[in-house]
């Protein structure tokens, strides 16, 4: 049954079927088979949904439905610009720092592929920049978004294993200010090679004017940041501040969407969450049935029988999620993966928080690989070219994107450093 449950899995996932449908069909199949009482789905659904943190899901993608209504992620994008679009390929490091910021606020990438490419791709097209480029920097600059804290997938993490939220959060952000540097280099560099043109500069009148406008936005960021470190809220918290911040600054300050547009963005934002969640509670019931075959003990069996040196486990578990991310969707892939993998670095001595680092790291830049990368069909639709297409300006940002993942995997210090100055 165990070949029948893959066997589905992979055919739903080539047929097109949404990574939860594809992990709650295979499941069905195996259970049909087998003499389990199918009583269990519920349960393993409700218990993996059953969490006070992944509330922390709603509230965010609240937050960031918001932020997209009430005008701050156009002067997110505005004061980007106003900064660094005076420099060569000026608009494609705007698209990179835009979401460097949208990253404190939102937390999930292809939130931020929307919302910052609605703005950036046709932006970029009207001043010159070929349209495969620019869609290409949204989707691989949106990778950044679940590393800078708050970050969706770090609390899917927490809730598997207990690790502390907060601790992971901070360790996200030095790991997630170096992936958008080095993507700011490709930029400026592929830039410069292709003669991509740069925006006139404004004056500083005009940075200060737009440091003003997104005085607001930074803020949030600040807020979220500083209550989760200081203690005065937790995670699940923080969501439902971001989402009562960014209701209030958008409707009062910027005036972005008027009342009457509030059931809209409240449905939209629950059919996004509910989603998320219905995945997760799919997710819970496809790793218990792996664990009662006893797969990820073998995987990690299998791992620690090659070798038990810590730097080639690393290597080992980066080529490994490498290849997972190519084709699963990340929570998925972190429900089903996470647990015997930590269990394998844990027993060579890699720090828990750590460990989460790196390996979240490691699936976002999945997210922008073929043939499943989500970020890459969301910014090859707003463009309008084909996946062949974006697929093809995607590669020297992945291969940017793998040279800071194994400088995070390699360098504990980078990811471990804040966490242990501020959580003592």
């Amino acid at each position: 049954m165990v070949t029948a449950l893959f066997v589905t899995f992979a055919v739903l996932l080539i047929l097109g079927a949404p990574v939860g449908i594809a992990l709650g069909g295979a499941s069905a199949v195996y259970l049909v088979g087998s003499d389990i009482d199918l009583a269990v789905v519920p349960q393993f659904m409700y218990a993996g949904m059953d969490s006070f943190v992944l509330l922390c899901i709603p509230g965010f993608v609240l937050a960031g439905n918001l932020m997209n209504g009430g005008g701050i992620t156009d002067q997110i994008v505005l004061f980007s610009n106003r900064l660094v679009g005076h420099i060569r390929g000026g608009l494609g490091l705007a698209n990179v720092t835009g979401s460097m910021v949208f990253a404190g606020i939102s937390g999930t990438a292809v939130a931020e592929t929307a919302s910052i490419g609605a703005v950036m791709i046709p932006a970029m097209r009207k001043s010159g920049y070929d349209a495969p480029f620019a869609a290409a920097v949204t989707a691989a600059a949106s990778t950044v978004g679940p590393i800078i804290p708050p970050s969706v997938p770090m609390i899917i993490v927490g809730t598997l294993t207990g690790l502390s939220v907060g601790k992971m959060f901070m360790a996200g952000a030095i790991p997630g200010v170096l992936l958008g540097l080095g993507m700011m280099l490709t930029v400026w560099i592929l830039a410069r090679v292709r003669n991509y043109p740069r925006e006139p500069w404004q004056g500083f009148g005009a940075l200060v004017r737009a440091s003003r406008g997104a005085f607001w936005a930074l803020l949030m960021t600040a807020i979220i940041l500083f209550g989760i470190v200081g203690g005065y809220f937790t995670p699940t918290e923080a969501s439902i501040v971001a989402a009562l911040y960014a209701f209030v600054i958008g409707l009062f300050v910027y005036k972005g969407f008027k009342l009457r547009q509030l059931p809209g963005i409240l449905l939209e934002s629950a059919i996004g969450a509910g989603g998320l969640i219905l995945l997760v509670g799919l997710a819970n019931v496809f790793g218990w049935i792996l664990t009662s075959e006893q797969i990820p003990q073998a995987i990690a069996a299998s791992m620690l029988a090659l070798t038990t040196n810590k730097y080639l486990i690393i290597l080992l578990i980066n080529i490994l999620l490498l290849i997972v991310g190519t084709f699963m969707e990340t929570i998925a892939a972190l429900i089903i993966l996470f647990p015997p993998l930590l269990a394998v670095a844990t027993q060579v001595g890699i720090d828990p928080i750590h460990f989460a680092t790196f390996a979240v790291l490691n699936l976002m830049i999945g997210l922008t690989t073929p043939p499943v990368g989500v970020c890459l069909f969301v910014a090859a639709n707003i463009a309008k070219i084909s996946l062949g297409a974006i697929t093809k300006a995607i590669w020297p940002f992945l291969l940017c994107n793998i040279l800071i993942l194994f400088l995070v995997s390699y360098i504990p210090a980078l990811s471990l450093w804040l966490p242990s100055l501020l959580f003592r």
